[in-house]
């Protein structure tokens, strides 16, 4: 396969990512900081690198924990039950890096309940 081609589909398979396709364009240093570093630490388990990998953990978005950043650098610092706490693998300046930046993640979209009248008109004709 030439380089050209493989490179394309690289790409197309990086922007179909949501965080990499909706990434905020104008992120401070700050936040540039904390999108590093969550690509390093936390997309393993908070997004699907591929439609056919599970995901671990929660999608994670300005909207995760309430929305409430000093939950947010908790929970990173110290863990849950499922997840590893951070406080001694980064500095606490680096913790608030990752916080800011997940706080520029737009919320996913809810997928829209289906009403389901297409299956029971089907039962009710019978």
């Amino acid at each position: 396969m030439p380089r050209s081609v493989w490179f394309a589909l690289v790409l197309s398979a990086l922007s179909a990512d949501p965080l990499f396709a909706q990434s905020p364009p104008n992120l401070d240093d700050q936040q540039l900081t904390g999108m590093r570093l969550f690509n390093q630490s936390c997309r393993v388990c908070h997004t699907k690198p591929q439609l056919t990998s599970p995901l671990y953990g929660p999608i994670l978005s300005m909207e995760s924990l309430g929305g409430k950043a000093d939950v947010m650098l908790d929970v990173i610092s110290k863990g849950t039950p499922r997840m590893p706490g951070y406080r001694y693998h980064f500095e606490p300046a680096q913790i608030e890096a990752i916080v800011a930046y997940i706080k520029t993640i737009p919320a996913p979209e809810t997928p829209k309940a289906q009403s389901g009248a297409g299956r029971n008109s089907s039962r009710e004709a019978d």
